[in-house]
């Protein structure tokens, strides 16, 4: 009789705020994570797991926008399960148009191609609520999933890319994915990105220093 195959997750942009966390649940799950990342260690992961706890990764240096790379660790750590959540944030992508591009859209092709190489049949991945466009361009009330993309900032753009890029991987090669659109993140972890400042804020104010918030208005979904 065959043994099942194990388990493996590959979670790229582990060493971030939210494959951080990621990668806490799994192994608090029991689960096999391997981190795909350009660094092979974080602060973020050291404020959630102890470094024995770490030792339970196996974490691999790679380039997101080098398609042989991502095949290789797909391959190499025979991958079963995916959670895709690197990428270059708003003020890197302005920056950088051409580099935001490379990681957040070839990347993302990156994927879904050695995932179909690998016979790896779904994928979970980060989009962004950044595809839509201001709150006043919709009627009130929360803003249905399927309302009309409208991004402003290139980062939307290359998400809005990603999702489509996942959509055309379903029709013609049947790879699903669940695609999750994070709104503001918050909490330990989170000190990066245009949406940091709330976090910030709370740590400032846990210190008793001051701190002021760069953007304001109602935000909903």
């Amino acid at each position: 009789m065959t043994e099942p195959k194990q388990n493996t997750y590959l979670v790229t942009g582990a060493l971030g705020c939210i494959g951080a966390w990621t990668v806490y649940h799994l192994l608090k799950q029991g689960e096999r994570v391997v981190s795909f990342d350009l660094y092979d260690r974080g602060h973020r992961l050291d404020l959630l797991l102890t470094p024995d706890e770490q030792k339970a990764i196996t974490f691999v240096r790679g380039d997101l926008a080098d398609f042989s790379q991502v095949l290789d660790a797909f391959k190499t750590h025979n991958v079963t399960h995916v959670v895709h959540l690197a990428a270059l944030q708003v003020p890197f992508c302005r920056a950088d148009p051409v580099k935001g591009a490379q990681v957040n859209v070839v990347g993302t092709v990156n994927m879904f191609e050695a995932a179909k190489q690998t016979g790896v049949s779904h994928l979970a991945y980060a989009s962004s609520i950044a595809v839509y466009g201001p709150p006043d361009e919709y009627s009130a009330g929360p803003i249905a999933h399927t309302a009309q993309f409208a991004p402003r900032t290139l980062y939307g753009v290359y998400k809005q890319a990603n999702e489509g890029t996942a959509r055309v991987y379903w029709l013609d090669y049947k790879i699903s994915s669940t695609a999750l659109r994070p709104y503001t993140v918050y909490g330990p972890g989170r000190d990066q990105g245009l949406t940091s400042d709330p976090t910030k804020a709370m740590l400032a104010a846990a210190a008793s220093h001051p701190f002021h918030i760069n953007f304001g208005g109602r935000m909903r979904t």
